[in-house]
């Protein structure tokens, strides 16, 4: 195995159409992808020939946008028709409460899912938040990671308004810091390079190591001096490699990283050996 691509989202007419409606498609035409939406074949295949293992994320934001979701059920499904290829995130609206809670025990102890993903921008809501707290003791519990979306998003990008959307929840700082240090026991990643607030994300995982930071959404090209060094040194057995497929291609991506100077056995940790231990497989 090549690489475990960390943050995967199905590139299906079920994500990008149903579930993701207006917003997604701001996104693509942010991202300049317009092609027609894939199948499930088509990314098995594409991870197959890569040699890389990929991590389908859920999709839940029904309270904030009215959008169906991309259920657990859906995710689990297509790992378990390619066992070979995907890993399984589950998602869950916050805003649901007890119905949650239950949800994502449900999609972990039933499905087999071995994480949550959450947008905090789409899904409108402060992780700090404490009418939340439910949500994180069951993830300590299950002894899996939850990943926030940090930083601008692609969703909403380039129109007026941003549809409505507050960049204000992607800010790590307070939010993620007070998360972390309540609930040491919780594995948070931080999603993307948290671009404009990058220091305030790469200064949480520095100080508490129940932090991770996933390097999807950004092509490597652009990323900044800084974010490099703490991932060529104090960070590099806590960060991992994503793409945010299908905004971004696994070859695109790696071919910008290997321009980067990575020593091989630090690119090892980030590409393979981080995600591997994390997802204990």
């Amino acid at each position: 195995m090549r690489a475990i691509d960390i943050h995967v989202h199905p590139g299906t007419r079920e994500y990008l159409i149903e579930g993701g409606g207006k917003y997604m498609a701001d996104a693509l035409a942010y991202f300049h992808k317009h092609g027609p939406p894939v199948t499930l074949d088509d990314m098995a295949k594409l991870y197959r020939e890569a040699d890389m293992r990929a991590v389908l994320l859920a999709w839940d934001t029904e309270t904030a946008t009215g959008l169906p979701r991309v259920s657990n059920d859906f995710v689990a499904d297509a790992v378990r028709r390619y066992p070979d290829v995907f890993l399984g995130f589950a998602s869950v609206d916050p805003w649901k409460g007890k119905l949650a809670v239950a949800e994502l025990e449900r999609a972990v102890r039933v499905l087999g899912l071995r994480g949550l993903k959450l947008h905090p921008i789409v899904q409108a809501f402060w992780p700090n938040d404490r009418r939340f707290a439910p949500l994180w003791e069951t993830c300590a519990a299950l002894n899996i990671p939850v990943m926030f979306h940090t930083g601008t998003t692609g969703v909403g990008a380039g129109v007026p308004g941003g549809n409505g959307l507050h960049l204000k929840y992607g800010n790590p700082m307070p939010a993620l810091d007070d998360l972390a240090a309540d609930f040491p026991s919780l594995t948070i990643i931080g999603a993307h390079p948290s671009w404009p607030w990058q220091e305030e994300m790469l200064a949480i995982a520095v100080h508490k190591t129940n932090v991770y930071i996933d390097l999807s959404g950004w092509s490597p090209k652009y990323f900044s001096p800084t974010l490099v060094q703490y991932a060529k040194t104090l960070l590099q057995d806590r960060i991992l490699f994503g793409t945010d497929y299908p905004f971004l291609s696994p070859e695109q991506w790696l071919g910008e990283f290997d321009k980067l100077g990575f020593k091989p056995e630090v690119r090892e940790k980030i590409l393979l050996e981080n995600s591997r231990r994390l997802l204990r497989l």
